[in-house]
């Protein structure tokens, strides 16, 4: 499951309460929020993403998470390690 395709695919149905968990984990910390429900993370490395958050059960689209998966360079082992596989 190397394909972000898949990555994106096996995490569908998570909510985004969960993914917020993990980019927490794995050392982003919300810099500030927008007006329209944005919350933007950033990693002391620089790294920097947008998550759009209204409730925490949401799921978020495919195009959503393939942004955050390629804004946070994370892979299947980074998926794993932070238990969202």
């Amino acid at each position: 499951m190397t394909d972000i395709g898949d990555l994106i695919h096996a995490l569908r149905n998570t909510p985004v309460r969960e993914i917020i968990r993990a980019l927490e984990r794995d050392g982003f910390s919300l810099k500030r929020e927008t007006g329209s429900g944005g919350r933007i993370y950033n990693h002391p490395d620089n790294r920097l993403t947008v998550v759009h958050y209204h409730h925490g059960s949401d799921t978020l689209t495919r195009k959503v998470l393939r942004s955050i998966l390629e804004a946070v360079k994370w892979n299947e082992d980074d998926l794993k390690r932070l238990d969202l596989l």
